[in-house]
């Protein structure tokens, strides 16, 4: 039996990858921000139509160096309904996460929750764009300049998404995106921060690399975050193929919704005006009192179809085990709700419609009818 997996990277053939890689064997200049480097990151930002851009080793580090670039201290508002990166960074910066519930909807951060959790010890925004849904972006920037907040997006799930015409890593003051293996574009591993002040590109560039200045003068105490020429080569191969591998999804993501359309008890995320979707992730909600079966009944019966979907995001951030306790997960409710329901089903590109199809027919198979 063939496994399906939740995802599966894309990759270009082995000849482009191979003819990419080809002049590294003559320069012998595997990383230090190499051309490779500077040309993805060139067509990056063009692509995700930013202002600036920095590329690093993976996403998290994009995001928890640029908080640092901040310098910021206090509270940052932001949502346990998430991956563990997003909470991560903010407590490996000294600053304090504070947990705004979710929309029952959408998942992105509930808007109207965000003033009531704002003291004087806050400093920043950090909203999450979840499965590729887009957060409330102008109700976020009114709320922020009201109080003088910076606003940091994690833009991890929304990468080659745009808002009103406009790429989604323009909004706020930054924007990270994730460019590992599971996502819609990847570079292997991968990630960056995108940004207006052309001051914190020094700063990036200190932080990535050792806080190193120039040959003689190391001004900062910095991390080592530089993305190599093997990623990047491999970035600029999925970067040809991106908005194909997007249609693929879209068509899956269609084939999905056709399927469960009118399905009581299996509730799928709406799609939003003025957003051009990258279909990164088709989540469920399952509601076990109408369909008749609960989500981790759903998980472990497809499992033994050797299908592997994912409780994505189970669990909350503010219930783990490293925290203790710390924070009260009964005051986000709603993610808490939705964190026990969710189940996201297997897309990527190469997802053949007869496998979407089995997938359907198993999870419709268990619904009770007679509850």
């Amino acid at each position: 039996m063939n496994k399906i997996l939740v995802t599966r990277s894309s990759m270009p053939d082995l000849d482009e990858y191979i003819e990419e890689i080809k002049d590294i064997w003559d320069t012998h200049w595997l990383t230090n921000m190499g051309s490779k480097h500077k040309k993805l990151e060139t067509q990056l930002k063009e692509y995700l139509d930013v202002e600036n851009i920095s590329l690093m080793t993976n996403g998290h580090l994009s995001l928890e160096l640029g908080l640092q670039a901040m310098n910021l201290k206090g509270e940052v508002i932001t949502t346990p309904f998430t991956f563990a990166s997003t909470t991560h960074a903010i407590v490996r910066n000294g600053l304090t996460p504070v947990f705004c519930d979710i929309n029952p909807d959408d998942y992105t951060m509930n808007v109207n929750k965000i003033e009531s959790l704002i003291t004087d010890k806050t400093c920043a925004i950090l909203p999450v764009h979840v499965y590729g849904n887009v957060c409330n972006i102008e109700e976020i920037e009114r709320i922020a300049k009201k109080y003088d907040l910076k606003v940091i997006y994690d833009a991890a799930h929304t990468f080659g998404v745009r808002y009103k015409g406009k790429g989604i890593g323009s909004f706020g003051d930054a924007s990270m995106f994730s460019f590992h293996a599971t996502k819609v574009f990847n570079t292997i591993e991968g990630g960056c921060m995108c940004f207006h002040n052309l001051s914190y590109e020094k700063e990036l560039y200190k932080l990535k690399n050792f806080g190193i200045k120039n040959e003689t003068v190391v001004d900062g105490i910095g991390s080592n975050a530089k993305m190599n020429e093997f990623q990047a080569a491999m970035g600029l191969c999925n970067l040809r193929h991106v908005d194909e591998e997007i249609q693929k999804r879209k068509k899956i993501t269609e084939r999905y919704r056709k399927n469960f359309q009118g399905t009581e008890g299996i509730k799928l995320s709406p799609e939003q005006k003025d957003v051009e979707s990258n279909y990164a992730y088709f989540p469920v909600v399952i509601d076990e009192k109408a369909f008749g079966v609960t989500r981790n009944e759903i998980y472990d019966e497809l499992k033994k179809y050797g299908i592997y979907a994912r409780k994505y995001f189970y669990p909350l951030t503010n219930t783990f085990d490293c925290f203790n306790g710390k924070y009260d997960v009964d005051k986000t409710p709603a993610a808490l709700y939705i964190s026990k329901r969710v189940l996201t089903l297997p897309l990527y590109a190469d997802l053949l419609m007869d496998e979407v199809d089995r997938i359907c027919e198993i999870i419709l198979s268990m619904r009770k009818r007679e509850l």
